[in-house]
Order: C-alpha cells, then sequence, then structure tokens
C-alpha cells in the first residue's frame, strides 16, 4: 500500500482537489476532521488538554472551543504544546486506518512528513491573488485577515520545493487532466 500526501496553502484548493480524487474513488483522509473527531471522542486526548489547558477546555465531555482557542492564540509557546498532542494523534489515527490519501493543509508544518512515510507527496498550488479572493469568498474576510492567515504558512514555493508533484489550480489548466497525469505517474511508475 502506498502512502501519499496533499498538501497546499489556505486557498490553493487542495478539498476541491480531494473532492475529484473522491469522485474518482479514491478517499481520503482529512487531518482536519480527524483532529475534530479525535478531540472530541478521545479519553486520552481530552486527558491531556485538560492537563495543559484546563478542566474548563472541556465541560462535560464537550470541547470548549473558544476555550481552546484563546489558550492558542496567547503564545507561540501554546499553540506548539496543542500542536505537540494533537499531531501524533492524528498520525497515529491516520497510520491505524485504511486510508493510502491524506489531506492536510499544515503537512510540512505539522510534520506530518517526518511522523508518517509517504512515498509521494501532491501539491496544490494556485496565484497568491486567486487564493485570496477564494478566501474571502468562502469565509467572509477582509483581504487583510486573509494575508495574515496566509502568512501564517509555509510559503506556497518552500511548500512545492519539498513535494514530488504540483497541481497548478489557477483555473486555466484543466485539473482534471493534472489529476489524471498525477494517478498516471504515482501508479505506472
Amino acid at each position: 500500500m502506498k502512502r501519499i500526501a496533499i498538501t497546499g496553502g489556505i486557498g490553493s484548493g487542495k478539498s476541491y482537489v480531494c473532492r475529484i480524487l473522491e469522485n474518482k474513488g479514491i478517499h481520503v483522509y482529512d487531518c482536519d476532521a480527524a483532529a475534530k473527531r479525535l478531540m472530541a471522542s478521545s479519553a486520552s486526548l481530552r486527558v491531556a488538554l485538560q492537563k495543559l489547558v484546563g478542566e474548563h477546555v472541556y465541560r462535560g465531555n464537550i470541547l470548549q472551543k473558544n476555550v481552546l482557542a484563546q489558550f492558542l492564540l496567547k503564545s507561540e509557546q501554546n499553540k506548539q504544546a496543542v500542536n505537540e498532542i494533537i499531531h501524533p494523534a492524528v498520525a497515529r489515527d491516520f497510520e491505524e486506518s485504511e486510508y493510502e490519501w491524506l489531506e492536510s493543509a499544515i503537512l510540512f508544518d505539522a510534520h506530518f512528513d517526518k511522523r508518517i512515510h509517504f512515498d509521494f507527496i501532491v501539491c496544490v498550488s494556485a496565484p497568491m491573488e486567486i487564493r485570496i479572493r477564494r478566501v474571502m469568498a468562502r469565509d467572509g474576510i477582509s483581504c487583510s485577515k486573509t494575508l495574515e492567515w496566509i502568512h501564517r504558512q509555509l510559503p506556497q514555493e518552500e511548500v512545492a520545493e519539498k513535494c514530488d508533484y504540483e497541481i497548478i489550480n489557477d483555473g486555466q489548466k484543466s485539473l482534471e487532466q493534472q489529476i489524471d497525469d498525477m494517478l498516471d505517474t504515482l501508479y505506472n511508475k
């Protein structure tokens, strides 16, 4: 079984690429959804987060997202400490799953590339102005807030350099064709 990762910055369209893959019968593990699911269902994560943030981060078994968000925003150290609880749990969950494909916007930032052996890493990229427009429209936020989010992630060029394949989602090149070419490269090597 091959392990394949898909990454790309906010607004690049990696989720859209993953939907196309799903339509082709390729199921993709969504790291964001998995993290939310694990924080809601894992007793060991709940205990670790309560130890780090405080008992009030959960009310009963319900994660208090606003409490966690406030803790995360206080400092880079807080963010790293939470990530050191969540990211290993997500990596373990993926490795124990039947999935071959994983989607993560922060593949390199979260060191998933070090926690999991991937045979092939795909970057979805898009021109900055397109990314900004997509995020502003999708999330209803300002250009400055969008840029703040974009600049919190690794630069797109740096991400692309670390990948084995790049899909350019610029509205010009056919995504279907690029995905088919990528699948051909991946499975007919």
